[in-house]
């Protein structure tokens, strides 16, 4: 038992490392697998209804005369009630299931693709119907919801020549379920190999810099490619997400370097645009003013006005073409070198 018990966990373990979580394609077989008990229920009273009735009728009598012969001496020969008894309840029972088989509850979201002698009549449901035996069959049971995937392609080259590994979700949906179920074998495989296939060949055709800045366009690339090859088995694709896109350390680090050079050099161009914006429109501004006589001292005013807003600012107003207005500025600008002088010498100390 010990060792039974230890061979079950190491093969638990081994499927849990090479597996590891379910795919969505088990995970919806796991789904239709589940037992609808409202269908349970109908086929159950279905199998009583006509089980208990045909039983009663057909087969209790064999077991009365059984039963009621057992009590006298003739045991021999009451083998063949019997029989005929187990044999009626057997057929009865098969009846009864055959019977219950006709009836089919399906949710919202499921479509069931029948066949008549083999050749498709289409898809039938939600809710409930009857699917009279020996002439239909069910070929499959499709689930018409929306399901999203993943897709990755590891180490694959783009075209310039440098490995990545991207992910991508696809989001689908079976829009014709009888082609999803007589057109192909799997619809699901198939349209996972088509993305696989898509996926590569968008990486092999496009730049990492476009794959890295227009993941749109890449995603928009991909579903076209996608949903040309799942129409033709009834499978719409609604998106296509580039979710992930790695790249190696040493490209990234150097792609972050041309990138700050990048800014640095669109920022030295952006403020020598400014300057020389400023430089015109000085020129022009000087222009002007000096086309009319008496607007470059109206000018000087307003430049006093706004210098004097400012609290600790002293201005002298002295005349500048005149030999008096240079003495006055001279004078002005020797005291203002002799105060700095004073403050930057400390005084002597007495003895």
């Amino acid at each position: 038992m010990a060792s039974s018990a230890q061979q079950f966990l190491r093969v638990v373990k081994a499927l849990e490392g090479a597996g590891g979580t379910q795919s969505p394609k088990k995970e919806i077989i796991n789904m239709r697998r589940r037992v609808n008990p409202v269908q349970l229920f109908i086929r159950n009273l279905i199998r009583l209804i006509v089980f208990v009735p045909l039983w009663l009728l057909f087969a209790l009598p064999d077991f009365q005369i059984f039963w009621s012969g057992m009590a006298g001496s003739g045991a021999s020969l009451l083998i063949g009630p019997l029989g005929y008894g187990i044999l009626k309840t057997i057929v009865i029972l098969w009846l009864a299931n055959v019977l219950a088989g006709m009836f089919y509850v399906l949710p919202e979201w499921e479509r069931m693709v029948l066949l008549r002698l083999g050749k498709s009549v289409g898809a039938r449901g939600p809710g409930l119907f009857i699917v009279p035996p020996f002439l239909y069959s069910v070929a499959r049971i499709i689930d018409t919801r929306i399901i999203t995937y993943e897709v990755k392609a590891t180490r694959t080259l783009t075209e310039d020549n440098i490995p990545v590994d991207i992910t991508a979700a696809v989001e689908l949906e079976v829009e014709d379920p009888v082609k999803a179920a007589v057109d192909v074998n799997d619809y699901w495989k198939t349209t996972e190999w088509a993305s696989m296939e898509a996926l590569k060949s968008t990486i092999g055709s496009s730049k990492l810099v476009m794959l890295l800045s227009e993941t749109e366009k890449i995603s928009s690339m991909l579903k076209a490619e996608i949903d040309a090859a799942a129409t033709d088995y009834g499978v719409n694709v609604r998106a296509v997400r580039i979710t992930d896109v790695t790249a190696p350390p040493s490209l990234i680090e150097e792609l972050a370097v041309i990138a700050r050079a990048e800014r640095s050099a669109e920022a030295k161009r952006i403020q020598a645009h400014a300057e020389l914006e400023v430089a015109e429109a000085l020129a022009e501004a000087s222009q002007k003013l000096s086309e009319q006589e008496g607007t470059m001292e109206l000018r000087q005013i307003q430049a006093l006005l706004e210098m004097s807003k400012e609290e600790s600012a002293m201005i002298i107003i002295y005349p500048m073409d005149s030999l008096a207005g240079g003495q006055i500025a001279n004078a002005t600008a020797g005291a203002q070198s002799v105060i700095r002088r004073r403050k930057k010498v400390p005084p002597k100390s007495q003895v």
